[in-house]
């Protein structure tokens, strides 16, 4: 299994085989292995790496088997680990957007422009029936958006620059430029 923590650089695009391709440029400079986590230790088998301060650990799933002989802590993790053609899946924290109205962070529709409605063209609509007296939990509702964790799968890696530590993903990645991203192979 193939896993390393990087930083968003930029977007950009590449030529591949004549056509363009948009890709995600990460900075991956080599991470340690930090700690390994053992089943017999700990109950389940997983490897923590560190890029500078930041740590993450990656566990053993069932559909991609962590190699724990090939893995010893104080090792480097670098972008040689992966190579062209590679599906991986990335993770990363969503830029956050402060506090949002209904229409942009559910996809409401919002009321219509004519029948009697003047300035009510953005607004949620009715927010619940007369019986229950109150706002039924989970409503959606304006509020604050962004900044969770989100995770993109089957993203292809289109070229890898060994002497920059730079990843090149196809398509859009998480995250502000300079966010910590974490990037795994997916078999």
């Amino acid at each position: 299994m193939s896993f390393i923590l990087g930083k968003k650089l930029k977007m950009t695009q590449i030529w591949k085989d004549g056509k363009v391709v948009p890709v995600t440029v990460v900075h991956a400079e080599p991470n340690k292995v930090e700690i390994l986590r053992t089943a017999k230790k700990d109950g389940y088998e997983a490897v923590q790496v560190s890029l500078g301060k930041k740590r993450r650990e990656f566990r053993n799933r069932t559909s991609q088997p962590i190699d724990m002989g090939a893995i010893n802590a104080g090792d480097a993790v670098s972008v040689d680990s992966f190579k062209e053609g590679d599906k991986v899946r990335v993770s990363g924290t969503m830029k956050g957007r402060g506090f949002q109205g209904v229409v942009k962070r559910h996809n409401f529709a919002g009321g219509p422009k004519t029948h009697g409605q003047k300035n009510r063209f953005r607004h949620p609509g009715s927010i619940g029936s007369t019986a229950f007296q109150r706002v039924v939990p989970g409503r959606r509702m304006a509020g604050r958006m962004g900044g969770t964790r989100v995770t993109v799968k089957n993203l292809v890696v289109a070229a890898v620059d060994k002497e920059n530590n730079l990843l090149f993903l196809r398509g859009a990645v998480p995250g502000a430029h300079g966010g910590l991203l974490e990037i795994a192979n997916v078999k």
